[in-house]
């Protein structure tokens, strides 16, 4: 995986809405493709719709259904665009270059409470256990990180994982040495001896471990639904593209039926996409849980108090996109969740279950 950022910090986002709009407005040629991304095309006729996505094992099963044509079984044209750099993602989805992207629900919400009026139309998977706070030998638990150094993205949700480490074991981020690192160079310093811990997300976790005696502390799995991600579109884009819409959702469950059905080849495909062998991708896979309809429509579903309910992860998060200096004020959340596809296509396919496995099965 190339990629050096999933979850970036964000704060020109806002800026960049209206200079998106003004470029727009201009007629501007810039591509969607960030440097390094690729673009290709499955054709089917009529509307296409432009989808952006970038490396993490939640988004690669889009891979498997460009190269096994599911898209075009499904009936839609996508013009899929690949980026190595996951912000260029965010910023042509702002810009209008893109119809529907691959990204968090933490950046989402930003990009919501910087004025974007972004829709999530799916909700693709949790990170269970690829997002990781890893220490070095003598830290054991959580209690240890009072007066550690401890590396993490700032404003990204691995930051937010160690928040919620922090706060299960009565503590804040006051009780310890925190220091905002990009990811990849946090994991690589971390490796290298720097930093008592460091909060970082696959495959960055894989750079992380190779410091002598280093392991890992607490992950995503033990925090189920905090870290979601989604494929989000706009509220224009479903005004005027809900046919289209609807078979894209419709490519993406078809996507996890094939991948259920054929485990090896689809492990084959993404881990060719994510530049890993075949093995170290499978390694990856487990921390990663896919959602069929099924288990999605759950997911879209109220629930107070039950970190699993997107509607409950959006209250919890808003207050640390204020807390954290990204946003001034909080995201508005009417309308920011959209299940209405992932529900129509349950009512067609009533005999749907729900997905336990991981991206390679």
């Amino acid at each position: 995986m190339r990629t050096t950022s999933r979850r970036p910090v964000l704060r020109t986002l806002a800026v960049g809405i209206a200079a998106a709009a003004l470029a727009v407005g201009c007629g501007s040629s810039k591509s969607s493709g960030s440097a390094g991304s690729a673009t290709t095309t499955a054709s089917t006729g009529g509307k296409t719709l432009r989808v952006g996505y970038s490396a993490w094992p939640g988004w690669f099963p889009l891979a498997v259904a460009e190269k096994e044509g599911l898209f075009k079984k499904a009936g839609v044209n996508v013009k899929l665009t690949y980026f190595a750099d996951y912000t260029s993602s965010l910023d042509a989805l702002v810009a209008k270059q893109l119809d529907v992207n691959a990204q968090t629900l933490n950046d989402t919400m930003f990009a919501v409470a910087s004025g974007s009026p972004q829709r999530i139309i799916v909700t693709g998977d949790n990170s269970t256990g690829n997002d990781q706070v890893i220490c070095d030998k003598s830290i054991t638990t959580v209690a240890q990180l009072k007066g550690k150094t401890i590396a993490a993205e700032l404003g990204v949700v691995d930051q937010f994982l160690l928040l919620q480490g922090l706060a299960k074991a009565g503590m804040t981020q006051s009780d310890i040495n925190f220091q905002g690192v990009k990811t990849d160079a946090a994991a690589a310093a971390f490796a290298g001896g720097q930093f008592d811990c460091v909060a970082v997300f696959a495959p960055f976790t894989v750079q992380a471990l190779k410091r002598p005696g280093s392991h890992t502390l607490f992950s995503s799995a033990d925090f189920p639904g905090v870290i979601p991600d989604h494929y989000v579109t706009t509220a224009d884009v479903v005004k005027n593209n809900s046919p289209e819409l609807q078979k894209f959702v419709n490519a993406w469950y078809l996507t996890l039926a094939w991948m259920k059905a054929n485990p090896a080849a689809a492990n084959k495909i993404m881990a060719a996409k994510a530049g890993l062998s075949e093995s170290d991708y499978a390694s990856l896979a487990k921390g990663t849980t896919l959602f069929d309809a099924a288990k999605a429509s759950h997911a879209f579903a109220d629930r107070p108090g039950d970190s699993t309910s997107l509607p409950e992860m959006a209250r919890r998060i808003n207050p640390f996109l204020v807390s954290s200096g990204l946003t001034k004020k909080e995201a508005p959340l009417a309308g920011l969740l959209d299940p209405t596809f992932t529900d129509a296509y349950l009512a067609a396919h009533p005999d749907s279950s729900t997905v336990t496995s991981t991206t390679s099965s």
